[in-house]
């Protein structure tokens, strides 16, 4: 039998297990490099604009710190730096995809019952590169020919979709070591995260220090090096490659030396007996979720900081721009187009942090798939305590997240404006204004798993619905009744002198309506539905 036995049959589980969110995530990030491309050639169309917009803007620390750097004012170069960010959603989900399908498979169990039959040493691993690699090759694909159908340079172009392809494949292959060092997926996830961490950490250092020798030591640093559209330097590919081939080079060896569900790191030890924090099911999903929370915080604050140091930055953009000198006029001023702009990125946040109620609602199908939830129904606790101490974090999270954003927000750009009070009171209340929207997914969620629990996962498709009409929709210029489905589009701007909070009532009730409904029709189904 080959070490390769069955990777064919694994390759199709996979796909046909992710055959709703592999195409999401893709499509997605495919979509919004072609829709920065699309607004740079609206509002910036000449060369001086453009250049205006390069010196008073994209070269600001801020922008530098959170995009990376930009190497020229073609429209080309300024949407390749404003799809910097994109590379880490990418190197994420890619790290993530991989250990789903190794370690958490593991943990399971499943992958044990699939190793009894005809499988060799080394088809799990290379069937979850496998599927992620060729997400990240159509992913890359799709980049290229988006940004070509707005015009751009099809060299420039094929260039940022190979700097795509690349850096998920890195992140991938770093999920696949992770996946063996640990005998937790939690732990796998924390070691990768750690991992691409310590990345985007170098790559910031190089990018805003002066000295860009920290970013070459960075995967998230060589695509900017690539320089796309900006006469291109096609031996940088070179390093991810071998990056991914040191990366594999040490995973396979380990993958099949180490005991199967085991890990090469021993195992922490936790106390004999459970402290009084976990007598009931509150205390439970605390101890499922802290983690979670606590990094979610950690991402948003370090956001807001970046976003509230480049507010001031925004409001200088529209030097030598006609098209942008009309908008920020009727927004009253450079103050005016700093607030439209931590307007629109605390909207972003809002989405992201609609993303952590998801993933925090549907923590209960995880258990619930695990056979972990049947275990404490059989005890005396009831069904609703059971979910609702799961849904409480669903709700919960959000707020933390968003107050986070807003305060450190508010923080900077106070301090750029000599201003901090009144800037972390104005910031915090548009922060929190995201929170009803980002409700109403996380209640969507909680719906879809009462109601029909194979489908739950649904819930990260509206999410990518919400995605690309907020992104495509002025694009476009879709009608507005497509528009309203998003409840984003409802959210108020608080930063505006003028506005009602009604829609913030009428989400809330929407979003409470849709949990509680996921309550009742949870009380009356079968346990567990896998």
């Amino acid at each position: 039998m080959s070490a390769l036995t069955g990777t064919r049959h694994l390759v199709r589980l996979m796909l046909r297990r992710d055959r709703l969110l592999l195409p999401l995530w893709v499509l997605v990030l495919a979509v919004l490099p072609m829709t920065y491309a699309a607004s740079f050639f609206e509002l910036f169309p000449t060369a001086a604009e453009r250049a205006a917009y390069l010196e008073g803007t994209a070269r600001n620390p801020s922008i530098v710190a959170l995009l990376g750097p930009a190497y020229g004012d073609s429209v080309g170069g300024l949407t390749a730096q404003r799809s910097g960010f994109l590379l880490l959603i990418v190197a994420l989900a890619s790290l993530l995809t991989v250990i789903r399908h190794t370690r958490t498979e593991e943990e399971a169990g499943r992958r044990e019952l699939l190793g009894g039959s005809v499988l060799g040493r080394h088809a799990g691993l290379t069937a979850a590169l496998l599927v992620t690699y060729a997400a990240d090759v159509v992913l890359g694909l799709l980049t290229a020919a988006g940004l070509v159908s707005t015009g751009l340079p099809v060299g420039g172009s094929v260039a940022y979709g190979l700097v795509t392809v690349l850096t998920g494949v890195v992140f991938a292959t770093l999920g696949g070591l992770a996946a063996q060092l640990t005998e937790t997926a939690g732990g796998a996830r924390g070691i990768g995260l750690a991992g691409l961490g310590a990345a985007f950490g170098l790559r910031l250092a190089g990018d805003t220090a002066g000295n860009d020798w920290p970013s070459w030591l960075s995967p998230l640093g060589w695509g900017a090096r690539v320089r796309p559209y900006e006469g291109e330097r096609w031996w940088v590919l070179l390093l991810p490659l071998a990056a991914t081939v040191l990366l594999a080079a040490l995973a396979y060896p380990v993958s099949v030396r180490r005991d199967l569900g085991a890990g090469v790191l021993p195992p922490r030890l936790g106390p004999a007996t459970a402290g009084g924090a976990l007598s009931g099911p509150f205390g439970l999903a605390w101890r499922l979720h802290r983690g979670q929370i606590l990094w979610w915080s950690v991402g948003f604050g370090l956001l807001g900081l970046i976003l509230g140091g480049a507010a001031e930055a925004a409001g200088r953009s529209v030097e030598g721009s006609p098209r942008m000198e009309e908008i920020v006029a009727r927004l009253g001023g450079a103050s005016g187009m700093a607030d439209a702009y931590l307007g629109v990125t605390l909207s972003l946040a809002g989405l992201a942090a609609a993303g952590y109620g998801i993933q925090a609602a549907l923590r209960m199908r995880a258990e619930e798939s695990a056979g972990h939830a049947e275990p404490v129904l059989a005890t005396g606790t009831r069904r609703s305590t059971w979910l609702l101490s799961h849904v409480a974090f669903a709700l919960l999270g959000p707020v933390v997240v968003l107050a986070v954003a807003g305060l450190t927000t508010g923080l900077t750009y106070g301090l750029s404006t000599g201003d901090v009070p009144r800037q972390l009171g104005r910031m915090l209340a548009a922060g929190l204004a995201q929170v009803p929207a980002a409700w109403v997914l996380a209640g969507l969620a909680v719906l879809l798993y009462g109601l029909l629990p194979r489908l739950a996962s649904a819930a990260w498709v509206v999410l990518a619905v919400c995605v690309l009409l907020g992104q495509l929709g002025a694009v476009l210029e879709l009608d507005q009744w497509l528009l309203d489905v998003s409840p984003f589009t409802h959210t108020p701007q608080v930063l505006r002198d003028a506005w009602t909070p009604t829609p913030l009532y009428v989400l809330t009730a929407l979003a409470v309506t849709l949990a509680t409904t996921g309550l009742l029709t949870f009380r009356r189904r079968d346990i567990p539905v896998l």
